[in-house]
């Protein structure tokens, strides 16, 4: 890992001194630290977060949620990403990935295939097509992410088509993926899997998308389809205020073969009030119901039936650098939590954060 991170500071040091001598060098790099404390009142004594969220996840200790470096090429009809990252969101996230491929947040290489319309071929690993809420905690209008965006893909790897209309209203791709957040397929899993994804801005304060994906995420001897779609609707009310709506729903079979199928579903909403340029306020209501525990195991009667609310301020100190705080709450049908070491059917903590780009 050593060797990869000298390695791409070579790179974009070139980079770096290509870019100083023409204002036209292909080469991009950039760079994100995001730093964080979180106390979960429930106090956990291993000091993690309940398993279900894998960002922002370390209890009581001042840790990195992410960081990483990146450099990026684009020149002609030849494009390419490459950033690498540590951080305990890559600890949690990508613990089922082997080797060096846990420390990799992106790492594609694409090209142009028409010359009159801006439509593209890309392979390798990207940020996930699903969702509205990214890893990079800056992007996101709360600190910490919904409970429907830590249980769907936050990256993907294989090969996409993608199309951007002229006048930039529409963006179009389809997918032909690895498997379910997979960089690397399961044993067993030779099953392909696809995905889509269709946003439509009919204008600056309108942004609307439906993703997909379908596919197995076990081995093809107990093989069970999911079908999963996400949609959402960004929407800039007036100049202060702006909403978000999403929901997401699944659906997979019981067993290989069956007609039978286990449901789960999440709802969330999120209003943005900004009173300045310097501050943001967010206050987010959602609910995931997953009673089959398809997606979170819980290991009690009536699964994973969760209410989520949480309020967030942000103070933007810099215009590379964001102070956030966020008060959250969770309430299970069960008790799925841990209060002192004995079971709960809530959680609360407060998280506050520092987030750094360039």
């Amino acid at each position: 890992m050593k060797t990869l991170f000298l390695f791409v500071l070579t790179v974009m040091a070139f980079a770096a001194e290509a870019q100083s001598d023409s204002t036209k060098s292909p080469f991009k790099f950039s760079g994100y630290l995001e730093t964080y404390y979180s106390y979960d009142f429930g106090n956990p004594l291993d000091h993690n977060r309940p398993g279900f969220i894998y960002s922002h996840n370390r209890h009581n200790e001042v840790s990195l949620n992410l960081g990483f470096i990146k450099m990026a090429y684009e020149k002609d009809n030849v494009r390419a990403n490459l950033a690498l990252m540590t951080g305990s969101y890559a600890n949690a996230n990508l613990a089922a990935e082997p080797g060096v491929l846990k420390n990799i947040y992106e790492a594609n290489i694409g090209f142009k295939v028409s010359k009159t319309k801006t439509v593209w071929v890309d392979a390798g690993i990207f940020t996930s097509h699903i969702g509205f809420e990214s890893a990079i905690g800056k992007d996101c209008w709360s600190l910490t992410r919904s409970i429907l965006a830590d249980n769907s893909p936050y990256y993907e790897s294989g090969v996409k088509i993608s199309y951007n209309s002229d006048n930039g209203q529409l963006f179009l791709s389809g997918l032909f993926l690895n498997g379910w957040q997979r960089m690397q397929r399961i044993d067993g899993n030779n099953t392909p899997a696809f995905g889509h994804q269709l946003t439509y801005k009919p204008s600056s304060k309108i942004t609307l998308n439906s993703s997909s994906f379908v596919g197995s995420d076990t081995p093809d001897s107990t093989k069970r389809m999911r079908y999963f779609h996400n949609f959402y609707g960004i929407f800039q009310l007036n100049e202060k205020i702006g909403l978000t709506l999403g929901f997401d729903v699944g659906t997979q079979q019981k067993v290989k073969g069956s007609s039978d199928y286990d449901t789960w579903y999440s709802p969330v909403a999120i209003l943005k009030y900004s009173p300045s340029n310097k501050i943001n306020i967010a206050f987010r209501g959602e609910y995931y119901s997953d009673k089959n525990q398809v997606i979170v195991a819980t290991g009690t009667p009536n699964g994973f039936q969760t209410w989520g609310y949480s309020v967030n301020f942000d103070y933007n100190i810099a215009d590379n650098l964001m102070w956030r705080i966020e008060g959250r709450g969770l309430n299970n049908k069960d008790q799925s939590f841990v209060s002192d070491n004995k079971p709960s059917s809530q959680n609360y903590f407060m998280t506050t954060a520092l987030a750094f780009s360039f």
